[in-house]
């Protein structure tokens, strides 16, 4: 331990440069035993591992949204898809549907009869003078039904060459039935909710 200090003219040159002693109890440094240091790494290892469990969730909470952001955006190309498609087929089906008609009208012209009974048995009640309006290539068969299955003498027959092959329209004092081949198709096609045209 070192005594009072003496005055710095009555030491020599060697005691003015010797450094005081380390065992002085004011200078001393408390060392950590072993069961501190144990706590401190096991302190320092929780809040390690609690930080990192608070970053890790931070960055999943990330990523999770990310990921949700991600599976809305592919959720909506495919609805987008889904509707392109959907609307693709639906026009190649309107496309084969009105090539078949046509087709149909012209291979079995017989395929107006059909038509006109349907318009005939819908008039609320058949009046006098009724009249049927026809292609002219239709009106032929459309005579010799009405003969077998109606009055046929009541009934008069309009050519009409701007009327399409396969349809009529019934005309009657008090009402009108459209029967046209565009008018039947456009019903349809709206009923499919489309607007596509008989007409390409």
């Amino acid at each position: 331990m070192a005594s009072d200090p003496t005055p710095k003219e009555q030491l020599t040159a060697y005691q003015r440069w010797e450094l005081n002693a380390f065992d002085d109890s004011r200078d001393k440094v408390k060392l950590p035993t072993a069961d501190q240091i144990q706590r401190i790494q096991q302190q320092a290892y929780q809040e390690g591992f609690a930080a990192g469990m608070k970053d890790g969730r931070a960055e999943s909470q990330a990523l999770a949204h990310r990921l949700q952001v991600l599976m809305l955006a592919l959720n909506r190309s495919m609805s987008q898809f889904e509707e392109a498609m959907a609307q693709e087929i639906m026009d190649l089906a309107l496309d084969i549907a009105r090539q078949m008609v046509r087709s149909a009208l012209q291979a079995e012209p017989a395929l107006v009869l059909a038509v006109v009974r349907e318009a005939i048995e819908s008039l609320p009640q058949i009046n006098q003078n009724p009249t049927l309006v026809l292609h002219p290539q239709d009106a032929q068969l459309v005579r010799d039904m009405l003969s077998q299955d109606y009055q046929g003498d009541a009934w008069r027959i309009v050519e009409d060459p701007q009327m399409e092959r396969g349809g009529c329209r019934v005309e009657t004092a008090s009402s009108e039935i459209d029967a046209n081949i565009e008018d039947r198709w456009k019903r349809i096609v709206n009923a499919l909710g489309s607007d596509a045209p008989w007409r390409k």
